[in-house]
């Protein structure tokens, strides 16, 4: 039988809430390659989908993401270093296409959420915890760089001190310092937090559809202004050093 990578949901009495819920909690929710590319399929879909216009990012089970499935390799040898650019750029796109959605993005931490896991909360527009879920960016102290376009991404959330003491100290950190910090706007009590989402969605899509998006793409312009995303242009290629260095295994998987 087919592991279930993700769930996608449009809700019956929000007309236009569309909720994509991570689906592996026998592994919590870890990003493995199939994850990605099923979580790329459904949002270049809901990039040209009209009926939708807020999308909830969560996770199912005690986890909201561990981040990358450093084990998941992809079918098949790379033809080449392009190719192999590509495999290791696969979270980088992922990020990428939350960032291009047109619709008002919310992630929801309903657990601990771990490297990767971290940067998909960063990519949303707003984002809500649980109270007792944690957070940890632990590439470094792994022997990796932090990539997925993750320095930019934390920057511009966090600041430029508080992000380097996240990625270079890489220790654990509590929701309620997500919040102090920036990376969270709200928490919420485990048992309230999926009706907190939909109260959040319910209020966003009352609003003149519009003023939202034309106020969501004024955000992403401003923050784009103040750190750019160009700046992390090698990610991929750092990865692939990462690999040539045996952290990550070997580079021609």
């Amino acid at each position: 039988m087919t592991e279930h990578r993700i769930t996608v949901v449009r809700d019956e009495s929000l007309d236009g809430l569309v909720t994509i819920t991570l689906d592996r909690p026998a592994k919590l929710n870890a990003l493995d390659v199939a994850t990605h590319h099923a979580l790329q399929e459904v949002l270049v879909e809901l990039e040209t989908d009209v009926r939708a216009r807020v999308v909830v990012l969560t996770g199912s089970g005690r986890a909201f993401s561990a981040g990358a499935d450093i084990g998941s390799r992809p079918d098949g040898r790379p033809l080449n270093d392009q190719d192999r650019l590509a495999r290791v750029h696969l979270g980088g796109r992922t990020c990428e296409l939350i960032d291009r959605l047109p619709q008002v993005t919310i992630g929801v931490a309903n657990g601990l959420a771990v490297g990767g896991g971290v940067l998909l909360l960063a990519s949303c527009d707003l984002r809500l915890a649980a109270d007792d879920a944690w957070f940890s960016v632990p590439e470094v102290e792994l022997g990796m760089p932090l990539t997925w376009e993750g320095i930019p991404r934390l920057m511009r959330e966090l600041g430029p001190a508080r992000t380097r003491e996240v990625v270079m100290l890489c220790d654990r950190f509590t929701a309620a310092d997500a919040e102090r910090w920036g990376l969270v706007n709200r928490l919420h009590p485990a048992a309230e937090l999926t009706e907190a989402a939909r109260d959040l969605a319910a209020r966003l899509l009352s609003m003149d559809t519009l003023a939202l998006a034309t106020t969501k793409r004024g955000c992403r312009a401003a923050a784009d202004t103040l750190v750019p995303p160009a700046v992390a242009w090698s990610d991929p290629e750092l990865m692939l050093l990462a690999y040539r260095q045996g952290t990550l295994g070997n580079p021609s998987d």
